[in-house]
């Protein structure tokens, strides 16, 4: 069963139109009344082909006008659009005739050209403002925005050389899904005058012991018969099916209802009318029942709506006054249909009234706390400038939905999608001052998500975590023998694979801890501005570890006498003591020494790393010095100006 179709447009009443050319032309009419597209088309091409003389222009151009008709109906844009190109070129007189272009082209994909077309009809018709939501539709397709990281097949074990659409699953736990098909081997010999194709029946695809899906097949029991029967949604027990069928009546518009079927020893019994008006020239389709059980949702265009097909609600426990329109958030000038309710406030509908990519675009509706529905298009690839529609899902962000994108016959066709994992790490090392791995490193992550995490770190000082989008977290690393280090990030709110780059520089507690980059004026204890930064690097240790008390001292080089040396070097000392004070380190956890010249730096790992000349061990005493060339007796005495801390005590305030 062609979605169209079911989507009721047939409706549109030609009877008043002139039967000129004869009774070919009052066939094809009669044919389009009928909402018998195909046939109608086939019609409509003979006798645009005899007319071709000068005088038959005007005919021609109705003709061609009312093929781009039965093709736009088919879902054939291309030849839509050509059709009623030919229609204007030829000088047929319809007010609606370049927005028709527009929206064909549109769909096609051919934006630019949709765009111009719009405009132009929107200079003689500026307050047309469903002509306004499909321009900023076509402007929103054109700018190229990149895709959802949603990733879209097409699983050619569902689908046939015909339409297959609206995948529906079963009840939990997911193992069978049903599907509109109107393949060669449904029911029935005679094909469709609306599509050209076999009527439509319901599939059944089930999965293996393996867990493999397999080809479909038609659903057992009474369901299918000669007639269009598809879109199906199940009660929460899975044993109650709505389908839509098709009531078909000798020279009148086709229409379609809601039926119920019920599963015995898994067969389906025969459908049964499900009434929800009294109203019988309204159509009633694309049925979607909560995940509770309540409510039944559906697509019509009886009369209360906002134009063209919109989207209601009937109560399936108490349905007496319940019938509820879903209203403008939802429902346009435009269609709205296929309805798929996930969640008592998530929805997921198809929709040609809001600002999409071409045809039906499929949209996530939020109920928000004011009452009011946030729609959001669910942008490329699940849509595309074709009829994107009937989406399901399994358990997260995966599932099954249809689209005729790409086929120029305007056949649908079933598309999986799924929305991978984001991959978002934070990895980096735990090390010492010289660089190497701390052994058995404690690593602490805590998220304002509630989420909280704790690893070793490997042998090497290595670890990973793995994070969400768009959460604050605090790191803790610590050791036996050393202080604590703590670090804060956010991660980024971007969808897309992530690595954050974190390490950690552990201090020992049980030896001497150069600060690097503090400066101070020459000859002077002054702090120079640019210490600022390891300064208060300084202070956030000792805030992370608040119980350990430290004595800050200050080296100097061999030149100058040694009081001298011992006196600069405390003053500096001392100043850096002020420093922390002042940030709001308590002074009880402070002292301060000068040690002049009287203890010079042993080379360390990452000093014989950073200065080969020096061998890991050597000690830069005067005579050490004096035996090196000049130019490397500046960078020894360079290294023994320093000012570093060690740890006095660990219980600060413990007791």
């Amino acid at each position: 069963m062609k979605k169209i179709l079911l989507l009721c447009i047939a409706s549109v009443s030609l009877a008043a139109l002139c039967s000129c050319g004869g009774a070919k032309m009052s066939t094809a009419n009669e044919q389009m009344a009928r909402g018998e597209y195909f046939d109608a088309s086939k019609t409509y091409r003979k006798i645009y082909n005899k007319l071709t003389k000068r005088e038959e222009r005007a005919q021609r151009g109705e003709v061609a006008f009312r093929l781009g008709q039965c093709s736009e109906k088919l879902n054939q844009y291309a030849r839509a659009a050509a059709a009623y190109q030919n229609a204007a070129r030829y000088g047929y007189a319809d007010s609606t005739l370049r927005l028709r272009i527009a929206r064909m082209q549109h769909a096609d994909g051919k934006y630019a050209a949709a765009i111009k077309n719009y405009e132009e009809y929107l200079t003689y018709h500026p307050d047309d403002n469903n002509a306004r939501t499909r321009l900023a539709g076509a402007r929103m397709a054109a700018e190229k925005n990149p895709p959802t990281r949603y990733i879209v097949r097409q699983p050619k074990l569902f689908n046939t050389r015909r339409s297959d659409y609206a995948p529906m699953f079963h009840s939990e736990p997911q193992e069978q899904l049903f599907i509109t098909s109107t393949s060669e081997k449904s029911t029935g010999t005679k094909k469709s005058e609306i599509t050209g194709m076999k009527n439509g029946d319901i599939w059944v695809a089930i999965k293996n012991e393996k867990g493999e899906w397999q080809r479909p097949q038609p659903a057992e029991g009474e369901l299918n018969t000669e007639l269009d029967e598809g879109i199906v949604s199940f009660s929460p027990d899975g044993q109650t099916m709505y389908l839509t069928k098709a009531r078909r009546e000798p020279n009148a518009p086709t229409g379609v209802e809601i039926y119920t079927s019920q599963r015995s020893e898994a067969k389906w019994s025969a459908p049964v009318k499900f009434e929800i008006t009294a109203d019988t020239l309204s159509s009633y389709g694309h049925p979607a029942v909560s995940p509770d059980g309540q409510w039944l949702y559906f697509t019509s265009d009886m009369p209360g709506g906002s134009g063209g097909l919109d989207i209601w609600r009937v109560s399936l426990t108490e349905r007496s006054g319940s019938l509820e329109n879903l209203g403008e958030w939802i429902n346009t000038p435009g269609n709205e249909s296929f309805p798929y309710v996930r969640s008592d406030s998530l929805l997921y509908f198809a929709s040609d009234g809001h600002p999409g990519y071409g045809g039906l675009d499929i949209f996530r509706a939020q109920l928000m706390p004011s009452g009011g529905w946030q729609v959001v298009n669910m942008g490329k690839p699940v849509n595309s400038a074709g009829d994107d529609f009937g989406i399901t899902f399994t358990q997260g962000e995966n599932g099954f939905f249809s689209s005729n994108r790409g086929d120029g016959r305007g056949y649908d066709h079933i598309y999986s999608f799924e929305l991978p994992d984001l991959k978002i790490t934070i990895q980096g090392w735990v090390l010492d001052r010289d660089e190497e791995p701390v052994p058995n490193a404690v690593i602490r992550i805590v998220g304002n998500d509630g989420s909280n995490q704790k690893q070793m770190a490997r042998p090497d000082g290595s670890f990973s975590f793995p994070l969400q989008r768009g959460v604050s977290y605090v790191m803790l690393a610590g050791a036996k023998g050393y202080l604590n280090a703590k670090q804060e990030f956010t991660s980024d709110e971007a969808e897309e694979d992530a690595v954050y780059d974190v390490d950690f520089i552990l201090a020992s507690i049980t030896k001497p801890v150069v600060i690097d980059n503090i400066f101070y004026d020459f000859d002077r204890a002054t702090l120079r501005p640019e210490s600022k930064t390891a300064l208060d690097e300084m202070a956030q240790v000792l805030r992370d570890n608040p119980n350990v008390t430290i004595e800050m001292a200050s080296h100097t080089d061999r030149h100058g006498t040694d009081q001298y040396n011992i006196n600069l070097s405390g003053r500096r000392a001392k100043a850096v003591i002020d420093y922390l004070i002042s940030v709001g380190i308590s002074p009880d956890r402070l002292q301060s020494q000068g040690y002049g010249e009287s203890r010079p730096k042993t080379i360390t790992k990452k000093l014989a790393r950073e200065y080969p000349q020096f061998k890991e061990g050597d000690v830069l005493t005067e005579d050490y010095i004096l035996a090196l060339p000049d130019d490397q007796q500046e960078i020894a005495d360079q290294i023994n100006r320093r000012t570093e801390f060690q740890v006095l005590s660990i219980d600060y305030q413990m007791y």
